[in-house]
């Protein structure tokens, strides 16, 4: 069964960190490069594959200031080389396009963010074990509190993981399978709705039923016609139901690793409704589109950048894992509906998302008058992949990009 990566929140943390004395370095070896200057060679470097990156390939499209910067590195599997136009998966990259739909259904006056799963999908929640109500802005900004994907079933092995990938799941799949399993103890909460905020993919698959409930409509139907056509995105895909099918060409090939060594190009997979493949220049284009006003009214574009707080004003605490643990709010919430914040050495800040499907690893990222932007995507080797290589490959993007 597919579940959810923590891995590249990390790297997209990374994105955002640079230490001061790497940012000293940075401003050293780029003296002669002005601040409105995109460092070309250094961007370069950044993307050259390293042996501890676990990449078999890396492409990256980054903007500043008017300038424009594409770059690709790879195959190093095969030796061919990869296409900047190259398609790629983009696992959670889906959700801010899922918490789009719920915004313009706000705006419609088609669905009440402080109103409660429990009101719009009555019996979806067990009651015995899910009795505080749970508003649709909870799913959004991850403190639901509901369950992860899967909780407490056994982690799948390389070999598992790659015979799986062929699978499609539902939204109730995964909903049934995670509150009522039949193999395990079933979950309950992980805290108070509105109290923590801690990552949760699950509370999405709950966002995305809640789609098709409301609009009667497929995801992927809403999705086509909300926002990729909209916004000229011809290159991104939605899965297709009850079907695994492979990356268009030009496509950057991700690789994994059986336990006997065989390197497996992974990508044809089936994936959930949210599932999709794309390129970085719609990346580019959605996340424009997103801050430029395209998408949202004024008041529901407000919900992008501002993170939960409690009765106190303050940001609420986020609860374990190693997200929203850098810069001066460490260890509380850096999630808002949909976008993820990272703060850059200067000061300011990058609002956007990762992803994280099989072989494949992304994050697209801009501050919010867009003046910076970056989309990055990797391709993952046969070698071990513990998420270490993709944080390496985020950081040295963000310090060529913008750390000086």
């Amino acid at each position: 069964m597919r579940r959810s990566s923590a891995l590249s929140l990390t790297a997209a943390l990374a994105f955002g960190v640079i230490a001061p004395a790497q940012a000293a370095t940075a401003a050293s070896a780029h003296a002669a490069t002005t601040t409105k200057d995109l460092d070309r060679a250094a961007l370069r470097e950044a993307i050259t594959v390293h042996p501890d990156d676990g990449a078999a390939g890396i492409m990256a499209d980054v903007h500043k200031n008017g300038q424009r910067w594409r770059g690709t590195a790879g195959d190093i599997n095969t030796g061919k080389p990869i296409s900047p136009d190259a398609h790629f998966r983009i696992g959670s990259i889906s959700k801010p396009m899922e918490a789009v739909i719920l915004l313009q259904l706000s705006a419609e006056g088609r669905v009440d963010l402080d109103r409660s799963v429990q009101h719009y999908l009555p019996g979806l929640l067990p009651e015995s074990r899910f009795e505080e109500p749970i508003s649709v802005r909870q799913l959004l900004n991850h403190t639901s509190g509901l369950p992860q994907d899967f909780e407490g079933s056994p982690a799948a092995s390389a070999d598992e993981e790659i015979e799986r990938r062929f699978e499609y799941l539902s939204f109730d799949e995964v909903i049934e399978g995670t509150l009522r399993p039949v193999d395990r103890p079933a979950p309950g909460p992980r805290f108070r709705p509105g109290t923590r905020q801690e990552y949760n993919s699950f509370g999405y698959r709950v966002a995305g039923k809640l789609i098709e409930e409301i609009t009667r409509h497929p995801y992927q139907y809403e999705v086509t016609a909300r926002i990729l056509k909209p916004l000229e995105m011809r290159e991104t895909r939605a899965a297709v139901p009850d079907r695994s099918t492979p990356v268009p060409a030009p496509y950057l090939p991700g690789y994994m690793a059986r336990s006997n060594g065989e390197s497996v190009d992974v990508n044809v997979q089936g994936g959930l409704p949210a599932s999709m493949t794309s390129t970085m220049g719609d990346l580019d284009r959605f996340i424009s589109g997103l801050f430029d006003g395209r998408l949202l009214r004024p008041a529901q574009a407000a919900e992008l950048f501002a993170v939960p707080k409690g009765t106190d004003g303050k940001p609420l605490p986020y609860a374990n894992g190693s997200n929203c643990n850098t810069g001066p709010a460490k260890g509380t919430a850096c999630f808002s509906v949909g976008l993820m914040s990272v703060p850059l050495p200067d000061g300011s800040v990058l609002w956007g998302k990762t992803g994280s499907d099989p072989g494949y690893r992304s994050g697209v990222f801009a501050s919010q008058d867009l003046n910076r932007r970056a989309v990055y995507a990797i391709g993952t080797s046969s070698s071990p992949d513990n998420g270490a290589g993709a944080v390496a490959v985020a950081q040295r993007l963000a310090l060529a990009a913008f750390g000086h």
